[in-house]
């Protein structure tokens, strides 16, 4: 057998050895994805428009200040009228400003949507429609162009006493509304090479990820960093680079993840991964409740003494506080068994709030503890 052959087959087998053994030992509370469900391609991405136009034909809900009138003759005067701002009336409508998602690799005619919310005082933009509007990216440079009935997804209606409303009338989408006028270039295998971006910078999942790559087709992936796998070409996909990333782009491999517990204070809201432990800790919690009653008496003076009436405040307070309850939990318990403890004792979300607080503090929280 040639010697080069024999070299290939050998790091072949290496890598697949080495992926075989990442994977057994990964956790397997992550499912197997694929990549393109964690990552894009660098140099592939979406652009921003946006612009500001008018809608007309609204019912006597557009905008009653000067910026709607002067837009109004503006455009009159394109036509060859030109009428004073100041004439300009009208309720019929409004100035909005229109935005959009440029999505990577749309050519010249082709249609996408476009978002339309009203600037000004408008109360609804129902039955309205967008006047021809230039959609700009953030280099001046005209891309689309908007125009179209707008679809509201609600209603309002009333009068001077009562209202009745259902979900935001001032804001609109007019599907496939903007007609591209000119595409954006996308460089995503300048130079033979290929750079994955992961969503979720990991740098277990960007090894993961390139010792997979490197198991079905050599070694041609690198983990650049915990965000980007550089990927050389083989020669057989140099005409053909999307057939490739198509390729890469169905493995399946199994991402990794930090193990953290998200808390939402302001709704009571937990969510905590599969992979966080817990160290051995003994938890006692218990609810405080104080009482403040307010009773004002008012005090008379005596007639002709010359005294004055005055409220005088008796204030009244109790305390109450609920026996605690103990669990202890062994350095082997996860998130589950605590939930399940607390919940075994009548803690409520609040309560498991507190208490996963306390014992990220203590240091037997073996995670993350983002607090929003």
């Amino acid at each position: 057998m040639d010697r080069a052959v024999l070299r290939n087959t050998v790091v072949a087998l290496l890598f697949i050895i080495c992926f075989a053994g990442a994977a057994s030992a990964a956790d397997l509370t992550q499912p197997m994805v694929r990549i393109k469900d964690i990552s894009t391609v660098e140099g592939v991405r979406s652009n921003q428009l946006i612009g500001m136009g008018l809608v007309v034909g609204l019912q006597g809900t557009g905008d009653k200040g000067r910026m709607s009138q002067q837009m109004l003759s503006n455009m009159s005067q394109q036509f060859g009228v030109t009428v004073d701002p100041r004439q300009m009336n009208s309720k019929n409508a409004a100035v909005v400003t229109v935005t959009c998602q440029l999505s990577p690799f749309l050519l010249p005619g082709q249609n996408t949507d476009v978002q339309v919310s009203a600037v000004g005082d408008a109360k609804s933009l129902e039955g309205g429609v967008l006047i021809q509007t230039p959609l700009k990216a953030a280099n001046g440079q005209v891309y689309a162009v908007a125009q179209g009935p707008l679809t509201i997804g609600g209603w309002s209606g009333g009068g001077d006493a009562a209202t009745m409303k259902k979900n935001v009338t001032t804001v609109g989408r007019i599907p496939n509304g903007a007609i591209v006028e000119q595409g954006v270039e996308m460089s995503f295998a300048s130079g033979g090479a290929i750079n994955l971006l992961l969503r979720n910078s990991d740098f277990t999942t960007a090894q993961r990820v390139a010792a997979a790559i490197n198991a079905k087709f050599g070694n041609i992936a690198n983990a650049a960093d915990a965000s980007r796998i550089s990927v050389n070409m083989p020669s057989r996909y140099a005409n053909s680079p999307s057939a490739f990333i198509a390729s890469l782009e169905n493995m399946s491999v199994r991402p990794d993840s930090v193990a953290r517990v998200v808390v939402n204070e302001r709704t009571g809201t937990i969510v905590m991964g599969g992979n966080v432990k817990i160290g051995k800790v003994a938890v006692a919690h218990g609810n405080l409740t104080v009482r403040v009653k307010e009773t004002p008496q008012v005090s008379q003076p005596d007639p002709f003494s010359g005294g004055q009436t005055a409220v005088t405040p008796q204030t009244d307070v109790s305390a109450e506080e609920e026996k605690p309850e103990l669990v202890e939990l062994p350095a082997t318990s996860t998130v589950e068994d605590l939930t399940r403890a607390m919940n075994a004792v009548g803690a409520s979300p609040r309560d498991l709030i507190a208490v996963l607080q306390a014992m990220d503090q203590a240091g037997a929280l073996h995670g993350t503890l983002v607090i929003q």
